[in-house]
């Protein structure tokens, strides 16, 4: 009987420490809101493009850079960042991890390409303090022509978490990995979380966010395929929270869930940019916004390099719905 009792305390105590997440293929298990909150002080800040300076504010922190510079960038293809790049390669650290299929725009010794599947990330550590994110690869189309987010951010602990997955993919380690050590960060007074798919699990933090949704959410996504983020919508529809999204037009295909969605009654819109719609964001309630390199779609969660940040903070999720009522009304004309 004493056996049997320790062995359920035991059993007890690992069931709390994590817990199981269902999806369209069977259970995964991985740690949850346990994980206690890591101070740090620091800044973010968003830009989104093409309207805002996306090119400028990326160069103006690669030129900053005074020690090291490592990117894990899905597709190098700005002349300003190519050459800022190619300069301080010659004063100091300067690393990157780029997809294979890009490898020929910015073949160097200092950068490597992925093995297989998508290195999908799109982010910077500079110094090992500042770091950039968001949608935005630094290519021409990405900056100038189509809609995307570029997160600037300083702070100490977030630059580690994302220095630990470059690491990583420097060293050949795709498409798995640790998980984050520190993923929730008090950054000032603005709680962010940093995750890296597929060892974090993306889709599962997406759908566990939306669930906590009582007012509203809204979309604007690149590629939207997965089925178990797209039931979660239905449901919070249902439940009567208003929902409403902008997809890639060149993107809905009978994979997409746009004709599902719209089926059921959520106000879904074709994006209006004659390029692309390139974002990957949620807004839930006003106040917590997902963004980051990941799609929802199922090999965004399971057969890429990907990154997903949680920002909870009333003035960014504001500057992002300002976004989202721009691109709806671009899709409306």
């Amino acid at each position: 009987m004493k056996k049997y009792t320790l062995l359920m305390g035991i059993l007890v105590l690992i069931f709390s420490l994590s817990y199981w997440a269902w999806d369209k293929t069977g259970f995964v298990v991985y740690k949850n809101d346990v994980t206690s909150l890591v101070h740090d002080e620091g800044t973010l800040q968003v830009y989104f493009c093409p309207r805002e300076a996306c090119e400028e504010k990326q160069v103006e922190l690669l030129t900053s850079a005074q020690e090291s510079i490592h990117c894990a960038l899905y597709d190098i293809g700005l002349p300003s960042v190519q050459q800022t790049l190619l300069e301080k390669s010659q004063k100091m650290d300067v690393r990157v991890v780029t997809d294979s299929d890009y490898l020929k725009k910015f073949n160097h010794s200092f950068v490597h390409a992925d093995t297989s599947g998508l290195m999908h990330n799109k982010f910077c550590i500079v110094d090992g303090r500042k770091l950039s994110a968001g949608s935005m690869n630094p290519t021409n189309n990405d900056a100038h022509k189509n809609n995307n987010n570029f997160i600037l951010v300083e702070s100490e602990v977030a630059a580690r978490n994302y220095e630990a997955e470059f690491q990583e993919l420097w060293s050949g380690v795709f498409k798995k990995g640790d998980p984050v050590a520190n993923p929730k960060i008090m950054l000032g007074e603005i709680p962010i979380e940093t995750y890296f798919c597929p060892e974090d699990h993306c889709a599962a933090r997406v759908k566990e966010e939306l669930k906590k949704a009582t007012i509203s959410i809204y979309f604007m996504t690149f590629s939207f395929t997965h089925e178990g983020i797209a039931d979660i919508l239905l449901l919070k529809h249902i439940d009567g929270i208003a929902i409403s999204g902008v997809m890639e037009t060149r993107q809905i295909s009978q994979y997409s869930v746009f004709s599902l969605l719209e089926y059921q009654g959520i106000p879904v819109r074709q994006d209006g940019n004659k390029n692309n719609l390139h974002h990957k964001v949620f807004i839930i309630d006003n106040e917590t916004v997902i963004t980051g390199s990941f799609n929802p779609t199922d090999g965004g969660d399971r057969r890429n390099d990907e990154n997903l940040m949680i920002i909870r903070d009333k003035s960014i999720a504001a500057q992002f719905l300002q976004e989202f009522k721009y691109v709806w009304k671009e899709a409306e004309e």
